[in-house]
């Protein structure tokens, strides 16, 4: 089940493949995901070493947060995921010119996940050709219902 979707991410990158990938949440950040309270529009996947972090998810604390706890919306998160995929991931990103992107946020038997995506980036006329396709689709769509 899906929490929260990075619409902007198939705007702006071709997507290649994708992984899985646990965070390491703190528990008032897992309660305020499971309220709803969630972005990632603007956030992004780095390597650190052997590690890869996520930057820039937002996460608003829900008002019952304990009054001597000041909680940080948009700190740096650890993204959880085998050795091996990494060793893969971060081998494509440095040599082949690749980004990690988070894709999607989600439920998977009970624990919050993260869809990360390796992609490359859109030029402007990509873009533009996308969206005369889409537009396209849509005229199409529109002319055989009309029949």
């Amino acid at each position: 089940m899906s929490i929260v979707d990075n619409r902007k991410a198939s705007h702006d990158y071709f997507i290649e493949e994708r992984y899985e990938a646990g965070i390491a949440l703190e528990g008032w950040e897992v309660k305020s995901i499971r309220a709803g309270r969630a972005q990632i529009a603007d956030a992004y996947v780095i390597v650190k070493g052997a590690e890869l972090f996520l930057f820039g998810a937002h996460v608003s604390p829900l008002p019952t947060v304990s009054t001597h706890f000041t909680p940080e919306p948009t700190r740096t998160r650890k993204l959880l995921m085998r050795a091996e995929e990494i060793k893969r991931l971060i081998g494509k990103v440095e040599q082949r010119g690749y980004s990690l992107v988070p894709l999607n946020l989600h439920y998977a038997k009970g624990r919050i996940k993260l869809d990360v995506a390796l992609a490359k980036g859109k030029q402007q006329h990509d873009k533009r050709s996308d969206q005369r396709e889409r537009e396209w689709n849509r005229e199409k769509q529109r002319l055989l219902r009309s029949r």
